[in-house]
């Protein structure tokens, strides 16, 4: 259970709000320095005194002893490291971890659609060579990459042509186990289509409700904070950080597929503007909060890396 206490009040409305998202769905301690580090710490270099995430992450209602447990998982995971200096520790992205928030994180940021060509790639695992924890491994990997099983190990997803399938099967070994190839629909054939059968092997109605219940739930605070003369920078960081790691935990299951495949009423749009508009709005003031984090342990803020202002298309 994550431990959890009240944040301090600065807007009595926006403070409430915070206090009942905590309440209502509190997050796992570890996941939510996950976010935190990816979301505000990455782009300024991902290294950081403990103590001044054990001050952002007050703001969000986590004492220091839940910080101190949650971020030696976070290492033991191979995330960070850490680095004592004297009687302090600062804490590193490992080269391990650097790639891995680069994968996840680029996901959440980017543009839910992108052109398609009508091409399907194909990744069929024949068996020979690989048993069933070998088969198991190769379809959790291809469904992170937008691959979904049409059948018995035909996994199949709208091309992207981003060399996602060669890496995959690479890392696993299990080059001998499968075979790929692209593959384009005949208009002619009269049979059903394989974007008719997205809905159903991607799971697409359960992930439209995950988006649904992510927009009532931010929309109503979004737009009480646009309303705000002067919004307080604490609570910026509070409910920027909330709005990633719930979009966070819709978006990298969501396959990301082509808009000709999906429902014309799909909500994942509606989901990525609520968070692209918000993040523009709030990114000044939570920058300020995280400048006041690393000033209180005597240290300037790193420069934001270029990179950062490709999030959300460009829109920061």
């Amino acid at each position: 259970m994550p431990a959890t206490r009240p944040v301090a009040a600065a807007d009595p409305v926006l403070a409430r709000w915070i206090r009942h998202e905590l309440a209502a769905d509190p997050p796992r301690v570890p996941s939510l320095i996950v976010t935190v580090w990816g979301d505000a710490l990455v782009p300024h270099g991902g290294v950081a005194w403990l103590a001044a995430l054990i001050r952002l992450l007050a703001d969000l209602g986590v004492n220091e002893r839940a910080v101190r447990t949650g971020i030696f998982r976070v290492a033991r995971d191979g995330w960070l490291e850490a680095e004592p200096v004297g009687r302090r520790s600062r804490y590193r992205l490992t080269a391990g971890g650097s790639e891995r928030f680069a994968r996840a994180f680029h996901r959440v940021y980017d543009a839910p659609f992108e052109p398609w060509d009508g091409e399907w790639e194909a990744v069929v695992a024949h068996g020979e060579g690989a048993g069933p924890a070998a088969r198991r491994r190769l379809r959790d990997e291809l469904a992170w990459a937008g691959f979904a099983a049409f059948a018995p190990g035909v996994h199949l997803r709208p091309a992207r042509r981003d060399g996602a399938p060669a890496r995959i099967v690479d890392a696993l070994g299990a080059g001998r186990a499968v075979i790929g190839f692209d593959a384009r629909e005949s208009p002619d054939a009269d049979l059903p289509t394989l974007a008719s059968r997205a809905e159903s092997v991607y799971a697409l109605a359960a992930l439209a409700g995950d988006y649904r219940r992510f927009l009532a739930r931010f929309s109503g605070v979004t737009a009480a904070f646009r309303r705000r003369v002067s919004p307080d920078p604490a609570q910026a960081f509070a409910i920027r950080t909330l709005l990633v790691h719930a979009y966070r935990r819709v978006r990298l299951r969501d396959p990301q597929l082509p808009r000709e495949v999906l429902p014309p009423d799909w909500p994942g749009a509606d989901a990525y503007r609520l968070c692209r508009d918000f993040y523009r709005v709030a990114q000044p003031l939570a920058q300020s909060h995280l400048a006041a984090a690393f000033a209180a342990e005597g240290e300037a803020l790193p420069p934001v890396q270029p990179s950062f202002y490709r999030r959300f298309a460009g829109a920061i």
